[in-house]
């Protein structure tokens, strides 16, 4: 079981915000990608380009943060932030 809060951040506030949860499967990486497909459905936003070293970041330091420049569509945000929620 695992959870993920999801923040979308503009001008320095949260203006949205979702908490994924899994609980049939613990968290693996190779998965990561399902996760943030399930996790922008639900915040209604773009699909980021996941690149290697946002798994490592999301591994090393139990967050990541992707700006606007991972994005292949134009966004309206500063951010998205997945933090892993440890319990």
């Amino acid at each position: 079981m695992f959870r993920i809060w999801a923040k979308i951040i503009k001008e320095g506030k949260i203006v949205r915000q979702f908490v994924y949860e899994n609980t049939e499967e613990k968290l693996t990486y190779s998965h990561f990608l399902n996760y943030l497909f399930d996790i922008c459905r639900e915040l209604d936003c773009p699909t980021p380009v996941l690149l290697k070293t946002h798994i490592f970041n999301f591994a090393k330091f139990n967050h990541v943060r992707f700006l606007p420049r991972d994005f292949v569509e134009s966004v309206d945000f500063d951010s998205l932030w997945l933090e892993n929620i440890v319990v």
